[in-house]
């Protein structure tokens, strides 16, 4: 049971507030006021999920740079609240496009609409995006500001480029619903495989922890639902035990599936059948711990000694050991230094690349916007600390790496097919590849 429902901007801007119940003493700018204090007073970017306040419960989730909170009473299941707000925030996605606070603030009378129908008096009624779109009215306002970087997909005269026929990575952020006055959104569907990357290095060189959490999502743009049947790698196994097929075997220690899949056909050819109604569902998700058949995507080699001068010198080396036709892209290293750091002086091996030295954190961020695979890079810092002992050593590392790897996927999962039965013509089908570091600890 939910008494209050707000989305607050990354500043603590309300953007949108529903009261279902009645039941707050005060106004409810008191109480969003109240959340983002309490949220910006803790330490850390993780904030607790659940918090207390004057007898109700704070319950928020966090996407996209913006809060989604729940109020409710202490007798309320605080699972079934975050489940709802995620599914919420799935659900904007859908109707809207990509979340932020523009477009949240433009599609504000649909947001409103929505909760009204997904919600009596505080009780969840449905969450189900078919059953919800019998019942909206308004239109969804896209936001795409003109960028010149758009018309790199425009040929000579307006011919179209090899680049304008590929789907661009935010094709899928549009939202369900199409504008009124359009005949209808085209018949497209994407399947994405993205995988999240958990890895501790020892100063060594030695993985010390390897965790691979993927899913695969399905979002749909299909008019009406039919049955699609989804293959995957022949040599999937789920276990140490399982062997299948002649290649070399993709493994995962667990994996588990959305109840809208039927599996009658994956013991025997790991076919995926489901009938989709237009939106997002996660059909698959799986993990893969310790072993993964891919060596480890990033490689660092420090050295760190004085110069004549006293200054610290540190000489980092990033390898990259991905297959030399993928890249990795946005890659940063944060790097903790000494507390008493004054100055920093920095020698990168490539123009593209940048570093700073971050006073609030006391540490070096380094920036590589693209990554070649086989490439190897450096960067030298030299780190003016007055009074420089061996306890000042101590505070350096380790070093945390963030990065994307567009295309690729550590656990060698594939999509081998998207079929759909009629003699309609198949719709536009796009599968693409995301790993992205959860948390990459390189220790020096």
């Amino acid at each position: 049971m939910l008494s209050q429902i707000f989305i607050l901007s990354s500043k603590g801007d309300r953007l949108i507030h529903k009261d279902f119940r009645g039941e707050t003493c005060g106004t409810s700018t008191d109480l969003a006021d109240a959340f983002y204090r309490r949220i910006t007073s803790l330490p850390g970017d993780q904030a607790p999920v659940f918090m207390a306040h004057e007898g109700r419960h704070f319950v928020h989730v966090r996407h996209a740079g913006l809060y989604f909170v729940a109020t409710t009473t202490p007798d309320a299941s605080p699972f079934t609240l975050v489940e709802f707000l995620d599914r919420l925030v799935t659900l904007l996605r859908d109707f809207c496009g990509p979340l932020s606070e523009k477009n949240v603030s433009l599609n504000f009378a649909l947001i409103y609409e929505l909760l009204d129908e997904m919600l009596d008096y505080g009780y969840v009624q449905t969450t189900a995006p078919e059953v919800l779109r019998n019942f909206m009215h308004t239109e969804p306002v896209a936001t795409k500001p003109f960028s010149l970087l758009d018309l790199g997909s425009i040929g000579l005269f307006g011919a179209e480029t090899q680049q304008s026929r590929v789907a661009p990575s935010s094709a899928a952020s549009r939202p369900v619903l199409p504008p009124r006055g359009e005949q209808g959104a085209r018949n497209e569907l994407f399947v994405d495989v993205v995988e999240r990357l958990t890895v501790v290095i020892a100063a060594n060189g030695t993985p010390m922890k390897v965790d691979v959490q993927g899913e695969i999502r399905l979002k749909c743009y299909l008019p009406s639902c039919v049955e699609m049947r989804i293959g995957l790698t022949e040599e999937f196994c789920v276990g140490k035990s399982e062997l299948r097929g002649y290649g070399t075997a993709v493994r995962v220690d667990e994996c588990a599936f959305h109840s809208s899949v039927k599996l009658d056909e994956f013991e025997s050819g790991r076919v995926l059948k489901v009938t989709p109604g237009q939106g997002e569902l996660t059909l698959m998700q799986y993990q893969l711990a310790d072993d993964i058949p891919s060596p480890l995507p990033f490689r660092l080699f420090p050295t760190v000694d004085q110069d004549p001068t006293g200054r610290l010198r540190l000489y980092l080396k990033l390898r990259c050991d991905l297959p030399p036709k993928s890249q990795a892209l946005n890659v940063r290293l944060q790097l903790p230094v000494p507390k008493g750091v004054s100055s920093l002086a920095q020698e990168l091996s490539s123009p593209e690349q940048t570093a700073e030295l971050q006073p609030s954190t006391k540490s070096i961020r380094w920036d590589i916007p693209r990554c070649q695979g086989g490439s190897q890079l450096s960067a030298l810092f030299k780190l003016e600390v007055p009074g420089l002992s061996r306890a000042s050593l101590l505070e350096l590392g380790p070093a945390n790496l963030a990065f994307e790897l567009p295309a690729h996927t550590c656990s060698g999962l594939h999509v081998r097919f998207v079929r759909l039965p009629g003699p309609a013509g198949p719709p536009h089908r796009w599968v693409r590849y995301l790993t992205h570091s959860d948390s990459y600890v390189l220790r020096l």
